[in-house]
């Protein structure tokens, strides 16, 4: 699977994927999405892909229904991917008086969401686990994540989605016991973490 000449691919999320995107002349930040672009045009240049950056920091998948039909469905992409998730677990954590998205809620709306995509778009759909919270496989936050990584799957398996392991590959990272961090506060990226999300979704599509 690859993409073909001309391809618009929508990356869309939270502040993982937004990093700063509007503050950058390109629109694009200087995270994941950036790596995963610079990749593709000196990879592939004769393909002339468009990268498209919608990410909105402090989204939950209940932000993302909200704005879906202007940032993702009237953009018509030839891909959409999606990373979202982490702010529905964290919200739990540091902000508990707040509505919450638990993992029955989040797994209905995310559904409605690629629901919308194979029916009113031609795009392919690309799934990315949600990375991680705290750089500690035991933490709060990454075992109540467990629930929405495995929602991801399933929803994955129903709309055949190309399923980027991003949890996965940062667990096995964690594992590993580098001493290296990953990110900033244990949510967002630092360059390595970006880079590890990069690598992981490009292998994914490879």
């Amino acid at each position: 699977m690859g993409f073909q000449q001309n391809d618009k691919v929508l990356m869309i999320g939270d502040s993982i994927t937004d990093c700063g995107r509007r503050e950058d002349p390109e629109q694009m930040g200087d995270g994941y999405v950036r790596l995963i672009r610079d990749y593709y045009w000196t990879t592939q240049p004769e393909k002339n892909i468009e990268f498209i950056n919608k990410g909105i920091g402090g989204n939950r998948v209940t932000d993302l229904a909200a704005r879906w039909q202007e940032d993702v469905i009237d953009q018509q992409p030839d891909w959409v991917s999606i990373s979202i998730g982490i702010n529905d677990v964290w919200r739990q954590l540091d902000s508990p008086g707040i509505v919450q998205v638990y993992p029955e809620e989040f797994e209905k709306v995310y559904d409605d969401l690629l629901t919308q995509v194979k029916e009113k778009t031609n795009a392919k759909i690309i799934l990315m686990e949600p990375t991680v919270i705290d750089e500690d496989v035991k933490s709060k936050g990454n075992q109540l994540l467990v629930a929405y990584v495995e929602a991801v799957h399933r929803l994955r398996d129903k709309y055949d989605a190309v399923l980027v392991p991003t949890h996965e590959a940062f667990i096995q990272y964690l594992k590993a016991d580098s001493g290296k961090k990953l990110t900033t506060d244990g949510v967002h990226m630092n360059t390595a973490g970006n880079m590890l999300m990069a690598v992981t979704w490009i292998k994914a599509l490879s």
